[in-house]
């Protein structure tokens, strides 16, 4: 996880990570965690959903990896601290 120190306070980077489940389907998980906060059958149906939850805790950068658990793209969600250009040319 990045922190940020800003006026002396560390800030945590919100993130969610969608990750192929063993037993099929599709987790959202935050970093570091045991247990996913929700399972779905697609990919697309937990890559709508981090992005949800996210949202509602005031933005953050969903994660997407790929079936073989490798990172193959990530998004920022508003208000994130997306880079100037931004480095995801998808969204």
């Amino acid at each position: 996880m990045i922190r940020e120190e800003r006026r002396g306070i560390q800030k945590a980077r919100n993130e969610r990570h969608v990750v192929p489940n063993p037993d099929g389907g599709w987790d959202v998980k935050a970093p570091g965690a045991s247990r996913s906060s929700s399972h779905h059958r697609t990919q697309s149906e937990a890559e709508a959903r981090a992005k949800e939850i996210l949202a509602a805790a005031g933005g953050g950068e969903a994660v997407i990896h790929g079936r073989d658990g490798r990172i193959r793209d990530s998004d920022t969600v508003a208000p994130g601290n997306e880079p100037f250009p931004p480095r995801d040319k998808k969204h």
